[in-house]
């Protein structure tokens, strides 16, 4: 069965001046304010549709990494994941540019070489990934603690 999962945003004002919230429907995530200078200036304690992406891309990549892993036999102790989205002015809009990760992994008995494979691979099969595939750069650096 397919899973479906929502988020809600409420919005209040012109885009400049304006500011909203996001909310995920499960409970987990709470209001979260987001606003236009959270995405292009400084957060000032809001968030923004980008970093919101970042997040989701670091907790996928790291699952798929985990799993991968683990098939291989070597499952990690410890995966520490920096995702990175960079949203940039391309023509007259906007866009989300690349997503660059960082992964430093505690995996006993892996190589370096393995480790980096392994989140190569995750890096193509992680559904977030997947989602951005041909939209953004997506890049992956490796390495173990």
């Amino acid at each position: 069965m397919a899973a479906k999962r929502s988020a809600r945003a409420v919005w209040d004002g012109d885009l400049a001046h304006g500011s909203g919230t996001v909310k995920g429907t499960s409970g987990a995530l709470g209001d979260v304010p987001v606003s236009w200078a959270s995405r292009t200036e400084t957060p000032g304690g809001k968030s923004s549709p980008e970093e919101l992406l970042a997040a989701a891309e670091a907790s996928c990549f790291s699952m798929a990494l985990s799993a991968g892993l683990g098939r291989a036999q070597k499952p990690p102790k410890k995966l520490e994941t920096t995702a990175t989205a960079t949203f940039d002015k391309v023509g007259d809009g906007w866009k989300v540019t690349t997503m660059e990760l960082e992964v430093v992994g505690t995996v006993p008995g892996a190589t370096p070489a393995e480790f980096e494979a392994a989140a190569k691979a995750a890096s193509e099969g992680c559904p977030i990934s997947s989602a951005l595939k041909g939209n953004v750069a997506v890049s992956v650096h490796a390495r173990l603690a």
